[in-house]
């Protein structure tokens, strides 16, 4: 049995940043990398924000649900001069290893990870796990979705929300998009149900060719929208969706 794409072409949606690194695990595989980002994400700051950093020391957990929360949360900790010594005072919680990953590159690491990288698994773990947790404070995006708010209400535990980035399809691909979608290629990949509805919202041909997502939160998008082969990987990691197209391909033959 093979352990490579042999040479199939895969279309990385992932936003320009994200889109390289994916890019590189798939030529390591052997793949053809054809990379379409459909996001843009830019770090974003609201009046609300200044607030909620001034009285940081008000919250017992700060969760974070992506690596670009962790990252722009930390670009408005400079900007707004909060003390990292005080900021260690608080517990963390993540989504997953990969949040957990850029979030030990500002020195940090989380006091709680769930057993599956999804906003579903975390609010019920986190509840179950951690027992009067206090105040917490949600970093989130734009498009977040709405479980943690949801959970963490019925659950009747204060929190706050901090939006620290904003997520938008990328309408400078829109072109470069259907022009691939009119060529040669074997599996498409998305990464967030967010880069779903950006694909539904620029493209003009429909999806039908194999679609691999990151977790079962962007399969169920992808399913809602018609698509008819969606792949998921067991862990929820760019590595486990690239051996998920290799397990495809292998079933195939």
């Amino acid at each position: 049995m093979s352990s490579s794409l042999q040479g199939r072409k895969v279309i990385v949606t992932r936003d320009m940043k994200g889109a390289k690194q994916f890019s590189r695990k798939i030529v390591k595989a052997g793949g053809q990398p054809i990379e379409v980002p459909l996001l843009t994400i830019t770090c974003d700051d609201r009046k609300e924000n200044k607030r909620i950093f001034n009285d940081i020391n008000q919250y017992d957990w700060i969760v974070f649900t992506s690596a670009n929360g962790v990252e722009c949360f930390f670009q408005l900790v400079g900007m707004y001069h909060v003390s990292l010594e005080e900021l260690k005072t608080l517990k963390i919680a993540v989504v997953g290893q990969k949040t957990n990953k850029k979030l030990k590159k500002y020195g940090f690491s989380a006091d709680f990870v769930p057993s599956r990288y999804n906003a579903d698994t975390l609010a019920r773990e986190f509840l179950l796990s951690i027992k009067n947790p206090g105040t917490v404070l949600l970093v989130r995006g734009n498009l977040s979705r709405t479980v943690l708010p949801r959970e963490l209400k019925r659950a009747n535990i204060p929190y706050d929300s901090l939006y620290v980035y904003r997520t938008r399809p990328n309408d400078k691909n829109r072109v470069l998009l259907n022009n691939v979608l009119q060529k040669s290629f074997d599996f498409m990949t998305f990464t967030s149900p967010s880069a779903i509805e950006a694909f539904f919202t620029l493209s003009e041909y429909p999806l039908h060719k194999p679609c691999v997502c990151i977790g079962t939160t962007t399969e169920q998008r992808a399913r809602e929208k018609g698509i008819s082969t969606v792949l998921t990987p067991e862990t929820f990691t760019i590595d486990a969706m690239i051996d998920c197209m290799i397990d495809y391909i292998n079933k195939k033959e």
